[in-house]
């Protein structure tokens, strides 16, 4: 009669146990090595009791086996990785060549191509559409124009600040020029009086209470004791 299939479970019993444990560990040791000799593989095992306590085996040495396996763990993750990445990529690229076939086709029905396999629904969200975006465009472009307005109002105030800056300047010149003029007649008339210490003309007056009163010029030099009759007369 042979033996019934055993319930891969934990044993309950501490005694079972460790006999179970120290049996397949045996085993396990046992069946290690013939696979390193039998298949010339590297074969490292290591076994930590529920005591704590180490069993391992290693076919060359535990250290290198640990090292192989450390190195080709990284390498699977490498190649793993840029698999990844990979496959990432290429479902970018597939997005992104949809996204581009989707805007080009858009791009054509905004142009008026293309229409005919739309529907009344689709032609009423394409005309939706055309609608926005020309308020959008005649938004921007009356923000520009009023941009622009406001920057030539500026620089009319500018210029006018110029003008009146100008203005006043010149007639700062203006005072100084008839400033100047005046020093330079004053200086003149100054110099006449004194080159000259006889006066041109002389001025008589005549008084009667019963006649009209006369002014008379004469020149130097050409007075005598009666009227001339060349000289002009001032009757008031």
């Amino acid at each position: 009669m042979g033996r019934g299939k055993i319930v891969i479970r934990r044993i309950d019993n501490a005694t079972n146990r460790q006999v179970t444990f120290s049996k397949r560990r045996n085993g396990l040791l046992k069946k290690a090595k013939e696979l390193a000799i039998l298949c010339d593989a590297e074969v490292g095992l290591v076994v930590f009791s529920s005591t704590g306590r180490l069993y391992d085996f290693a076919s060359t040495s535990m250290k290198s086996v640990i090292e192989r396996y450390q190195k080709m763990k990284d390498e699977q993750h490498l190649v793993i990785n840029a698999t990844s990445e990979v496959k990432f990529w290429q479902r970018e690229a597939a997005s992104l060549r949809q996204q581009l076939h989707n805007l080009q086709e858009s791009h054509r029905q905004l142009m008026g191509e293309e229409l005919s396999g739309l529907n009344v629904k689709d032609l009423e969200k394409l005309e939706n559409q055309l609608e926005m975006s020309l308020r959008a465009v005649r938004t921007k472009k009356d923000q520009l124009l009023i941009n622009e307005i406001q920057e030539l109002n500026q620089k009319a105030k500018l210029i006018h600040q110029d003008n009146m800056e100008l203005h006043k300047k010149a007639n700062l010149i203006r005072q100084e020029n008839m400033e100047l003029y005046k020093k330079v007649y004053d200086t003149r008339g100054s110099n006449v009086v004194n080159r000259s210490s006889i006066i041109p003309y002389s001025f008589s007056r005549t008084e009667d209470a019963n006649v009209r009163i006369h002014l008379e010029i004469s020149q130097p030099g050409q007075q005598k004791d009666g009227l001339q009759s060349g000289a002009p007369k001032l009757w008031l």
